[in-house]
């Protein structure tokens, strides 16, 4: 099996897909000329042209919407956003077009589009360009939303949310996409929301997602040390949710430990938290702990920007909590 980048499995799925059905194609910022702001459309307008892949200007609004109506007339578009912190700008057309359209015509139309892009914090982009927006789009009845951590999941995931009929949204991160992992040549797809076990584990369940799952990993390591055995859950579709394998880990585990990218309030941990609780409450033995950055628009300096930010000590901390060590 061979080793590439993010960036390039974002590429390939992309690319395979659009070999397959003429219908798809790729609009956004940066994606033809300069192959992709952060080179993950590498290639792709020299094999497709620029029919297939367009060139926009700064004005989200304008081809989310483009974007949206092709869908309704037989498209498959993938919508590129350099940051989902620009996606607020073409937000009315994601949550009131998008993800509604479908309910609203009575089932007449479909809306088979991806809007894909970075999501959270990439170092010192300061506050409007650091922000995560999983638990926002989650938020809406009609959309689907997806946060791959590694080249595999990226690329059998994106392949999934092409063929999808509803409107997804696939966030990666800036500081993933020179993130190397084995990929397979052969063809494959990952079932949308289907969480994966990343570390068997029997003390305690950590449940993350996106990048931020590589501090769980650290602390999983740490943890080992002191015969401590975590069981990482990757969380990979944050709409729908995979209950099922959380409550299950849970249910061996007795414990739980939440990672997420996010502000504490509202947000995917919580959510995670209330389906534990009500649905496996007598399997706890000791209060749910949910790690999130500090309740303020993200730093620009780099100390601050580190200790807003959860990290592998701040898990070793909430393990040890949850096990009254």
């Amino acid at each position: 099996m061979r080793t590439i980048q993010f960036r390039e499995a974002v590429a390939e799925a992309m690319s395979e897909e659009m070999r397959l059905d003429d219908s798809i194609y790729l609009m956004g910022e940066e994606v033809a000329e300069y192959n992709g702001a952060y080179k993950a459309s590498k290639g792709m307008l020299d094999e497709f042209g620029p029919d297939r892949v367009i060139d926009t200007p700064i004005a989200e609004l304008g081809f989310a919407g483009i974007g949206v109506g092709s869908a309704m007339n037989g498209n498959r578009p993938i919508i590129e956003f350099m940051t989902f912190n620009f996606s607020l700008v073409g937000i009315d057309q994601i949550i009131n077009n998008a993800a509604k359209m479908r309910q609203m015509s009575g089932g007449q139309f479909n809306i088979p589009i991806v809007f894909r892009g970075p999501t959270g914090s990439a170092g010192q982009l300061g506050a409007t360009h650091s922000q995560a927006f999983e638990s926002w789009y989650a938020n809406t009845p009609g959309l689907k939303v997806i946060v791959p951590s590694n080249p595999y999941d990226a690329k059998g995931l994106l392949k999934a949310a092409i063929r999808d009929d509803d409107p997804v949204i696939f966030m990666e991160s800036e500081q993933m996409y020179g993130d190397k992992g084995e990929v397979p040549e052969e063809e494959y797809v990952i079932e949308i929301g289907k969480a994966d076990i990343k570390r068997e584990g029997t003390d305690v369940t950590i449940v993350s997602f996106g990048k931020i799952i590589k501090e769980a990993y650290k602390a999983a390591e740490e943890l080992e040390k002191e015969d401590i055995s975590c069981e990482i859950i990757d969380l990979r579709t944050v709409r729908p949710m995979d209950h099922d394998t959380i409550l299950e880990s849970v249910k061996k585990t007795n414990r739980l430990v939440i990672l997420e990218e996010a502000w504490p309030f509202g947000n995917v941990a919580t959510e995670i938290t209330y389906q534990v609780q009500s649905k496996a409450f007598d399997y706890l033995d000791a209060p749910i702990v949910k790690l999130n950055t500090a309740d303020t628009p993200a730093p620009y300096s780099p100390g601050l920007l580190q200790e807003w930010l959860p990290n592998s000590d701040d898990v070793v901390k909430a393990v040890k909590k949850v096990m009254y060590k």
